[in-house]
């Protein structure tokens, strides 16, 4: 069963975030690491990523360096910034509080008192 793309595209900033806070990384290390934790649920293409990462730059929550690979060509990192932990953290939170809200009306919760 495939996802429906807009469940995905929201929170794909969340995702890419949470990589960069473990390490810094590449593009391609970033679709294959979310391909890989995802047990291929999320395929991430490069024309989704940059744009993106680019976006995540102008509001300062992700910054870029270039460093050299072993076959020569140097490649662009991304890095967390201090300010991309801080909205990571409320991203996650609101998540959190989104995804029990689902989980609990999908799964019957509880009972409102005066129903």
């Amino acid at each position: 069963m495939e996802l429906e793309k807009s469940l995905v595209s929201g929170s794909m900033a969340l995702l890419v975030m949470k990589l960069l806070e473990e390490r810094d990384m590449y593009g391609y290390q970033m679709i294959e690491e979310l391909k890989k934790r995802s047990d291929n649920t999320f395929h991430l293409k490069a024309g989704s990523l940059y744009p993106l990462l680019h976006g995540l730059e102008e509001k300062d929550y992700v910054s870029a360096y270039e460093q050299e690979a072993a076959a020569g060509k140097p490649r662009r990192y991304y890095h967390l910034t201090g300010l991309g932990h801080k909205i990571l953290q409320e991203k996650e939170e609101s998540w959190n509080l989104y995804a029990r809200a689902v989980r609990q009306v999908l799964g019957g919760g509880a009972c409102y008192a005066g129903a």
